[in-house]
């Protein structure tokens, strides 16, 4: 699965590509000349693994017929046939990228972002252009943008039957130059005007608090990108060494990322048990496992809302089905869809959605989410607040926090006593 590149589907990123950082490339083939052999290609590709035997009920051979009996004089005209062909799957993270697009995409080993700092989907009800979460100290962030606004306009452009990719080529553009943003936050809109810049991304930002149950390791993911876990592991390991009773995972507002990134550090919470299970167009279903990698048995809580989506969502589904962790927060964003990543012959790339993921429990989260053990929802404005200035994140002024500091009191308090009970 890590060699496939499989990333997980519940994003499209407006800087060069969170969602799909550090993949490895499926597969490049041989040059070819002709536009119309582009078309063929993208259409094999899509006819061997797309996720849905019935194509979402198109006739995909007939969709072939047609698109390769039209002539293409350039790339651009094979390219907008593509385009228009995978429109018809009704599949928002099923897409094409151009060379660009797609060279843009990917993130190198510094870990720097060009952009605005925000990753997007297609919500599923109402087909609008949402925002999934703002990277952490973006310009997004730092402009208010907040998880689940609908962007309804760019540069004054409607964004009214947009899709992910031409959204995303409006909103990138060079270091320093602005965009301006029509948001929609429940019945108030605005306009915001956001300055692109390069952006360093940090995975994991942990520090230790000291609470009335003693030292207490607050580990907040931002990501799950090529770094995470080694990231994530030197933090737990730190966390040991300074004697913390326990732990607070942050997945708020972590929009996903890399599969294998979310399984590795599942395993360094759990031993022996399901982390998750992928259901392809077969049915077939392929387990990813803990294998006695655990780091830490001390208690833990995970902090999740709106804006935790995919890597998130399995990292906190499986620790939530196997009774390692308690979840607080809110609903998460329920997207739980695998691609692979293709190169094409022309150096154009295309992201096709090959499977969907299962909790260990069998949830599907694609249509449901992740649902907290203990629900606490924050106000608009103590939501803003929070954005506006993320130092208060995982201090007394955060609400979702200070309840998970409480659930952790309780699971301290049940560990110790069935401790001195054995």
């Amino acid at each position: 699965m890590v060699k496939r590149g499989l990333i997980l589907g519940s994003t499209a990123a407006l800087m060069t590509g969170l969602a799909f950082a550090g993949f490895q490339v499926a597969g490049l083939a041989a040059f070819r000349n002709s536009p119309k052999e582009l078309v063929d290609e993208v259409w094999q590709i899509i006819n061997r693994e797309y996720v849905d035997g019935t194509f979402n009920k198109v006739d995909w051979q007939a969709t072939r017929k047609k698109y390769l009996s039209r002539d293409y004089a350039s790339k651009a005209d094979a390219y907008r046939a593509v385009r228009e062909m995978l429109q018809t799957l009704d599949d928002p993270y099923t897409r094409f990228l151009d060379p660009e697009q797609f060279k843009s995409m990917q993130i190198d080993t510094s870990g720097e972002l060009t952009g605005v700092g925000l990753t997007l989907g297609i919500d599923e009800k109402t087909k609008k252009l949402t925002v999934v979460s703002p990277i952490e100290d973006s310009p997004a962030a730092a402009a208010g943008i907040l998880a689940k606004d609908e962007i309804f306009a760019i540069n004054g452009r409607s964004t009214e039957g947009m899709d992910i990719n031409e959204a995303v080529s409006l909103i990138r553009g060079p270091q320093g130059t602005k965009v301006k943003l029509g948001v929609q936050r429940g019945t108030r809109k605005f306009e915001v005007e956001i300055k692109r810049a390069k952006i360093e991304l940090h995975a994991v930002k942990a520090s230790i608090k000291e609470t009335e149950i003693g030292k207490v390791g607050y580990i907040r993911l931002t990501q799950f990108n090529g770094n995470a876990a080694n990231d994530m592991r030197k933090t737990i390991k730190a966390h040991n060494d300074a004697n913390v009773t326990g732990f607070v995972l942050d997945l708020r507002s972590n929009p996903g990322g890399l599969l294998y990134s979310s399984a590795e550090i599942a395993k360094m919470w759990m031993e022996n048990v399901t982390i998750v299970s992928t259901v392809d167009r077969k049915g077939e279903s392929e387990r990813l496992t803990a294998n006695r990698q655990a780091l830490t048995d001390k208690p833990l809580v995970v902090l999740v809302d709106g804006g935790s989506a995919s890597a998130s969502e399995i990292l906190s589904g499986a620790l939530q089905d196997n009774k390692r962790a308690k979840i607080v927060g809110t609903k998460t964003f329920g997207k739980g869809l695998v691609q692979s990543v293709h190169s094409l012959s022309d150096g154009s790339g295309l992201a096709v959605t090959i499977a969907k993921y299962l909790t260990p429990n069998g949830t599907d989260i694609n249509r449901s989410g992740i649902k907290p053990d203990v629900v606490v929802e924050l106000t608009q404005k103590q939501r803003e607040d929070l954005s506006k200035d993320q130092d208060k994140l995982g201090t007394a002024a955060d609400q979702q926090f200070v309840k998970a500091l409480e659930v952790l009191k309780q699971q301290v308090k049940a560990q110790a006593q069935s401790s001195s009970g054995a």
